[in-house]
């Protein structure tokens, strides 16, 4: 491999990301995410860290701007540039990084193996740092975007519950780096490194899920006027769920899930609201699980999931509101950029401190809001609360007809392999989904049809490898990188 000249980095730079970006849904080509860290590493080559930092914001750029497009929807180019920018210097500074490791690493570690092995190993181990520390910072970050979450249909999948999401990016990182520098080695026979790690992956036993029995959910999608500037009477979201609830009395039921906001009343301030939950749960036999915003005696609002079935059973609340969408961080600092999409976030939703599993006629379920999904602590917390089973609620009507929907049941999915739980991916406008514990779909609504799912749904108690260490295979494939990069950064000795 040779190194490019400027104008030809720029370029590949930007292609990069498009190429990453393509690996995601709606596309989903996941093979193109091993394609595109080998090209974001290709503009690295031979380059000062200030330089790198720029191809790598540039490469940064292109793919967020591309991979999150849907939040222009309603909301305008703003928003979309603001987290789109912040995420692409991070992605630059992260490159910055890994450039030195890519050009030093060859020099302090000059053995083959060295050049080879330990240097990929080392970025790899970076490039988990970086989308570690932008998914918990700032604001309680942005866990979205991560290259495992592109693998949710690929072969590699399956190894998410031994090694978790980071260990799953690890991994891709890692076979695309293998690749970079056998070829920087110019030997091909050393291919067979990266083609073995490969052949590792796809064959690695599945990890066995054993289940204790399963529950019949029937989880219900209204099809609803549900978005920001949507049109809508007060009550009609519920109405609409409540409509497509009512034609299965009679049947088995367990439980009825509906999406966030699915009841856009509170219960605790209509008694129709509350006496219509009622009759619809006796009709239904079953506890009702359903979207709702709720106050305290405090005057704080919050996204909450209750269990209801003459009242609220139970009752999570969303720990971690989006940023500017749930709520807005420095309100009075952020206004005096851009008063008019401020003054939209009308509601500020305080954060919940209820856990986030609940307890459904028996069977304990892990509740996820929206974006919950994609926050990996909240999925640690689940499992160690003795989740059976995830109800992943949400509203996507705010990005319409968008990839987002597909993105977010991506992540669901890859969720439900990393913890060995099914998923109900449940939606006002779809796409729903219920998922089993090895990632297949076992139900489906379509995206902005009105429809129900009705099915036997899994449950487990099995506890996988990658929820066995949580957080600490984060932590330690960071450490590997910061370690690497920190020896390559020490002075030679003469």
């Amino acid at each position: 491999m040779r190194k490019l000249n400027l104008w030809l980095a720029l370029a590949v730079a930007t292609l990069s990301g498009f190429v990453l970006q393509s690996a995601f849904p709606a596309l989903g080509i996941w093979p193109l995410s091993i394609l595109g860290v080998f090209l974001v590493l290709w503009t690295l080559l031979g380059r000062k860290f200030w330089m790198s930092v720029l191809l790598g914001t540039i490469a940064g750029a292109s793919f967020w701007l591309s991979l999150i497009n849907w939040l222009t929807l309603y909301l305008g180019p703003v928003p979309w540039l603001a987290l789109a920018l912040l995420q692409a210097i991070f992605f630059g500074f992260g490159a910055g990084l890994i450039s030195l490791v890519l050009n030093r690493g060859p020099q302090r570690w000059p053995s083959r193996w060295g050049r080879v092995g330990l240097v990929s190993i080392v970025i790899a181990g970076l490039w988990v740092l970086r989308e570690g520390v932008t998914s918990v910072w700032p604001y309680g970050g942005f866990s979205w975007g991560k290259i495992a979450q592109a693998q949710s249909q690929s072969f590699y999948a399956h190894d998410v519950a031994w090694v978790g999401t980071a260990g799953l990016s690890f991994l891709v990182v890692l076979v695309a780096t293998l690749v970079f520098q056998v070829l920087r080695e110019r030997s091909i026979k050393l291919l067979l490194i990266p083609a073995l790690l490969m052949v590792v992956m796809i064959v690695f036993p599945t990890f066995a899920i054993t289940e204790i029995g399963y529950s019949r959910i029937l989880a219900v999608q209204g099809n609803s006027k549900a978005g920001l500037f949507d049109e809508h009477y007060p009550g009609e979201i519920f109405q609409d769920h409540v409509s497509g609830t009512l034609p299965f009395a009679g049947e088995d039921i367990d439980m009825v899930v509906w999406p966030e906001n699915a009841t856009d009343i509170s219960p605790d301030k209509s008694a129709l609201i509350s006496q219509t939950l009622t009759a619809v749960s006796n009709r239904m036999d079953a506890p009702l699980v359903t979207g709702v915003i709720t106050s305290n005696d405090k005057d704080e609002n919050f996204n909450s999931s209750i269990v209801w079935t003459d009242s609220v059973q139970s009752q999570y609340d969303k720990i971690h509101p989006v940023p500017f969408a749930e709520y807005m961080p420095d309100r009075p600092f952020w206004r005096t950029f851009q008063p008019e999409l401020v003054d939209l976030v009308t509601r500020d939703y305080s954060f919940g401190t209820r856990p986030n599993v609940v307890d459904i006629g028996g069977t304990v379920a892990g509740i996820s809001i929206c974006f919950d999904i994609t926050d990996d602590q909240q999925a640690y917390d689940m499992i160690a609360g003795g989740a059976e089973v995830i109800l992943a609620q949400t509203n996507n009507a705010d990005f319409g007809k968008t990839s987002e929907n597909l993105q977010q049941l991506a992540i669901a999915r890859l969720r439900a392999i990393e913890t060995g739980r099914s998923v109900v991916n449940i939606s006002t406008v779809g796409t729903s989904a219920i998922i089993s514990p090895t990632g297949e779909t076992m139900d489906s609504i379509p995206a902005y049809e009105p429809g129900a799912m009705l099915d036997n749904v899994p449950l487990s108690t099995t506890m996988t490898p990658a929820m066995s260490f949580g957080r600490t295979i984060e932590w330690l494939l960071s450490m590997v990188g910061l370690v690497g990069l920190a020896l390559c950064l020490l002075p030679r000795r003469p």
